[in-house]
């Protein structure tokens, strides 16, 4: 796994150091905090911090569509005709809604590895068995925001009228074919709102993965705020860099919620 990420980290290093809104050529930290403990390069901690925003942010982004498709078929398993599926749903919702996020991080991280260790002892292997902390954090924080996700597109379920099933099946359509061509736009326009609260939470939740020893924003806030006694500098730093992240949720969330209510009026 640690290969996998490194070798993904080798293609990409080279694009994001020539884009890099923080410590590319036309960063921020080079135009602006050159002089200051930011500074890109040898003399400051710029490109730690830079580091540590776009893991924070690839976290995220790569939590999001495991997160939204496993809490898409949670929701469609409470709605199911099958006792077991709605049980297991309610299950597997109320377990992940009600553990701490961090907790949820230490079974995953640690007891996960400790129980593939042992089933591979099992088989005769005895090497150490690791999992990477992004690919841990991502597992982690994907099983919370799905058990969360689940519940707001339920309600967005409720929300649609049934005849839109029943007039989806009257005109020749499969199940499949309804729920691709009319409930899901619907579906999605009705749950933006709630998905947007989510992502947020995600957003913020991300910091947790610093304790597995991920080198996300928190993590290389510490580091540098513990080596350099500059801890209010730095905190206050990964403040805007949250913010930053949170502000331009927002501006995208608010596009698309604007292309669908224009796609609602045309329809």
């Amino acid at each position: 796994m640690d290969a996998l990420f490194g070798a993904i980290w080798a293609l990409l290093h080279p694009v994001l150091a020539t884009v890099d809104p923080l410590c590319g050529p036309v960063g921020v930290f080079n135009l602006f905090l050159s002089k200051s403990l930011l500074a890109c390069g040898a003399t400051g901690w710029g490109d730690e911090i830079a580091f540590g925003f776009y893991v924070t942010a690839s976290l995220s982004v790569c939590t999001l569509p495991f997160g939204l498709l496993l809490g898409f078929f949670l929701a469609l398993a409470k709605q199911s005709q099958e006792p077991y599926l709605r049980r297991a749903a309610d299950i597997y919702i109320t377990l992940f809604r009600g553990l701490p996020e961090l907790l949820t991080l230490f079974i995953i991280y640690y007891g996960l590895q400790q129980a593939l260790q042992s089933a591979l002892a099992g088989m005769g292997y005895e090497g150490p068995v690791e999992i990477n902390a992004f690919a841990a954090g991502m597992m982690a924080l994907s099983v919370v925001f799905s058990s969360y996700c689940a519940e707001v597109l339920q309600s967005a379920f409720k929300a649609i009228p049934r005849g839109q099933y029943e007039g989806g099946y009257a005109v020749g359509l499969s199940r499949g074919k309804t729920m691709r061509l009319v409930v899901l736009p619907q579906l999605i326009r009705i749950a933006l709102p709630g998905l947007g609260n989510l992502w947020m939470t995600l957003l913020k939740d991300t910091a947790l993965v610093s304790i597995v020893g991920l080198s996300d924003i928190m993590r290389q806030t510490q580091i540098a705020a513990r080596v350099s006694k500059q801890a209010f500098f730095f905190y206050g730093n990964a403040c805007i860099l949250y913010l930053f992240l949170a502000i331009l949720s927002s501006i995208v969330f608010s596009w698309i919620e604007r292309k669908a209510k224009q796609a609602e009026v045309r329809t």
